[in-house]
Formats: structure tokens, sequence, C-alpha cells
């Protein structure tokens, strides 16, 4: 990985179309995301070593670079779409089936399904009356879609991304999630369990990314808790008192515009936002499930692993003690005063 300081740092890449006045400022340092031709062999290891990139030419979305919300409202069809708003430009995530888990939890955002047609009307609305309620529509592309945007879909570079499939030994293409955000809008860090190509169409997303040996400072929630995957920490009001290791977190970030595709690895942390004052953005993620796991592990273990083995502890404990919010306590039981300190 390069060594830059931040994106605010590189006056190259402010000619594609956005200025450093378009990012809000953390308190931590970050390092560019290498941006390279797919045909580089650089990207490849990247790639083959689980760590992001931006591949600037891939044209795996090139029929969509012509989407807009007037080409959408026109051809995406008369199928729902799930909608969220919010009154803030966070857009949390939560799993509605684990809400029951955590009976005071209260989501800051709400899902509604609508049409296509009756989301831009809302979204223009919002602008027109210059309310702090804010718009994020999420929806996995599905076969009520338009026979134009069916065409285009068609039209991906498919040759290109199933053969990083095949060469890596991941398994299927599990969904393609279209993501239409307000100017501002933010998706707080998480991880997925999955492999992502992040493909941008429209506008200029700010993506920050921290591999998964940063765990620990970024103090994601309980496994059965709504957020699962999500960090507790407020990038933009850090609670150190509460999660001191922030203080020691380093990102690696980059802007994507119309024609970029990230590499988001797998246990990856991300967070992700559309600029200031940039307009409507437009994205499809391409979402894979990972390799298996090969029949000799070989040791040490990687941090994705690690992670993936405190998941799974936390899972057995909740459904062993047949109520998760019995995990913590018993965690900490079998922890505090025996593994903290030097035994002899």
């Amino acid at each position: 990985m390069g060594d830059t300081e931040g994106v605010n740092a590189d006056p190259e890449l402010q000619s594609f179309g956005w200025n450093s006045s378009q990012l809000r400022s953390y308190p931590f340092s970050c390092r560019q995301i290498p941006r390279l031709s797919h045909a580089d062999p650089r990207a490849e290891a990247f790639i083959d070593n689980e760590e992001p990139v931006v591949l600037t030419d891939t044209n795996l979305v090139y029929p969509a670079l012509k989407w807009d919300l007037d080409y959408l409202q026109e051809n995406i069809g008369s199928g729902d779409f799930s909608v969220y708003s919010a009154n803030t430009h966070k857009f949390l995530y939560y799993d509605e089936k684990k809400m029951a888990n955590y009976k005071n939890f209260k989501p800051r955002s709400r899902r509604e399904e609508m049409k296509f047609r009756q989301f831009v009307d809302l979204l223009h609305q919002t602008q027109q009356d210059e309310s702090q309620e804010r718009l994020y529509l999420q929806q996995t592309l599905n076969d009520t879609v338009g026979r134009k945007i069916v065409v285009d879909f068609l039209g991906f570079n498919w040759n290109w991304i199933s053969k990083q499939q095949a060469k890596r030994g991941w398994g299927p293409l599990t969904s393609n999630l279209l993501l239409i955000g307000m100017e501002g809008n933010i998706t707080p860090a998480h991880y997925d369990e999955q492999q992502n190509f992040f493909a941008q169409i429209k506008g200029y997303k700010r993506c920050i990314l921290f591999p998964p040996d940063q765990f620990e400072c970024l103090y994601p929630y309980p496994v059965h808790h709504p957020c699962d995957r999500q960090s507790q920490v407020d990038f933009e009001n850090p609670d150190y008192e509460r999660f001191p290791k922030f203080r020691n977190i380093v990102g690696y970030e980059t802007v994507v515009g119309p024609g970029d595709v990230l590499y988001i690895p797998m246990y990856w942390w991300h967070h992700i936002e559309s600029i200031l004052n940039g307009g409507i953005t437009i994205t499809v993620n391409f979402w894979y499930k990972g390799a298996p796991t090969p029949k000799k592990i070989e040791y040490p273990l990687k941090a994705h692993q690690k992670v993936a083995i405190m998941r799974n502890i936390e899972k057995m404990l909740g459904e062993a003690l047949g109520n998760p919010q019995e995990v913590g306590p018993l965690l900490n039981m079998m922890i505090k005063g025996r593994y903290d300190q030097t035994l002899t």
C-alpha cells in the first residue's frame, strides 16, 4: 500500500470532479488505496492478497454509466424498492430479525417499501422543502426490472468478473445491490462476510477501509445486536474513554467516481460517504461468497480467520445459554483476572 496521508493530499485526484472541501475531516490518518488499470499485474496481486485496490478501466458497469434518476424511473419497472429515511446523514445498518434480542433498541432510520417513482417524488420533495430528512435507496436488483435495465445488466463485463471469481475459488454471486443516496449520506464503518466489487456509476463516494487486524480499535457491536458488524465509534465525535484503542486506528482511503470499481475484501471494515455538495450517487455492489475454508489450515491464522472464530464463539454461547444477554457477562467472567496478567 502507498503511504500518502489522506486523499486531501493528492492534487492529481482532485481533477476528477471533486475537491477536498467536499470531504469530512476525521481524527485519524489514512493512506491511499492504489488506483490501477485492471491489466496491471499489481492489481491482480492486491486481489490475490485480499487487499483493496481501485480498478479504473474494467468497463464492469459501462452500460449503466448513463443511469440517472430519469432513466431509471422510466425503465426500472414496477417492483418495490427498500428506501431508508433518517433525520441524520448516518445510515447505520440494522438487522430487523435481531431487534427482539435488544428490547430497548431504537433504529435511527426507517425502512419503507415503495415504487421507484414514489422514491423520486419523495427525493424531490425533500430537496425542495430543504428538509432535515435524508433518503437512501438500497435494493437488490431482481427480475422485476424493465427490459432496458436487463439489457444494460447483460452488457456488464461478466467475462472479467467471472474470471476474478473463478481464479480465486470464490463461491457464487449472491446479489447485486443498487444504492442511490443523497449527497453527504454516510454508511458508517462495518464489515461484510462476502467479497465485494463496489462499482460506482454516478457521483463520487469517499471510501475509508480498515483491515481486519484493526478489529479491536473499532469496537463492533455484539453478534446478537441488530447492529452486528457495525462499529460503535462515532467517527465525527469519538468517545475515547469508552473506545480508547480507536486512537490507534489507521485507514486506507480513496474517492471513487463513475466507472471506478473498488475491491473491498471480505472482513475489511469500510466507511462510505457520498461527498458533500456532490449530488445524487448511484452504485452497484457485486457480492460473492468467499472461497471455502481450506482443508489444511495454515498457522498462524490470519486476522479475518480470528474474526470468524470470535463470531462463532459468540453465536455458540448465545445458543448454549438460551439468552444473548448472558453472553457478555459469561465472557467477562471467563477472562477477567485470568488472561490479563503474565502467568508463571
